[in-house]
């Protein structure tokens, strides 16, 4: 049955009031890279966070990237604070469903991981990825810097370019600063899932447009 907030964001005054302390603790250290989840991270790394669906697909395509430290998963981009997974689901928070990924830009680059994101979802769909429906599975983008947003925000003009000569429609994707949503991590049985349920569910499908 869909909630009244499945197609619509809740307004701050609509959202559930969430906590002022988690639920939940997560594992100390990731199921396949065994490194921490929690930071404060080493000071060398960077951090990047997107939403592109259900996340338990998206954060497997980011911990088999090489120059990717650690993953996880949680919600962001709400008004309700350190909110469960129902409640996020139902669509009462207005959280997205999103993977941290921190990583080595000595190894990795940050427009690598962009290419990674567009090309791993449909960007087009508004509330919706594939199968699975509702606010939470939106598209966004959570910037850590002007120059994470710079990146963000040309590589989103060159895939629109790219999906529109492919036939796609307008990009749906939201591009916002990290600061202003901060990041609570879903719970334990979320974490790297598909390590641990290889036959798990996993929604997330790409257009087949590649960004150039």
């Amino acid at each position: 049955m869909l909630s009244d907030f499945t197609l619509r964001l809740p307004a701050p005054e609509e959202a559930l009031p969430g906590r002022s302390e988690p639920m939940f603790s997560v594992p100390e250290s990731h199921a396949v890279l065994g490194t921490p989840l929690s930071g404060p991270y080493p000071a060398h790394l960077e951090i990047a966070e997107f939403a592109l669906g259900c996340f338990w697909g998206a954060e497997r395509r980011f911990w088999r990237t090489p120059g990717v430290w650690t993953t996880l998963v949680g919600f962001q981009g709400g008004s309700t604070p350190h909110p469960i997974s129902e409640e996020v689901a139902d669509g009462r928070t207005g959280h997205a469903e999103t993977v941290r990924a921190v990583f080595d830009p000595s190894k990795v680059s940050y427009g690598t991981l962009l290419k990674l994101f567009w090309e791993a979802h449909d960007p087009t769909q508004g509330f919706r990825q594939g199968n699975d429906v509702g606010t939470h599975c939106r598209s966004m983008i959570f910037c850590h810097s002007p120059a994470q947003r710079a990146a963000a925000e040309q590589t989103r003009e060159a895939y629109q370019k790219a999906l529109r000569r492919a036939g796609y429609g307008d990009i749906t994707t939201e591009i916002v600063a990290a600061e202003s949503f901060p990041f609570y991590p879903a719970e334990a049985r979320h974490q790297q899932y598909l390590e641990r349920n290889p036959r798990g569910y996993c929604g997330l499908g790409g257009t087949g447009v590649e960004l150039r």
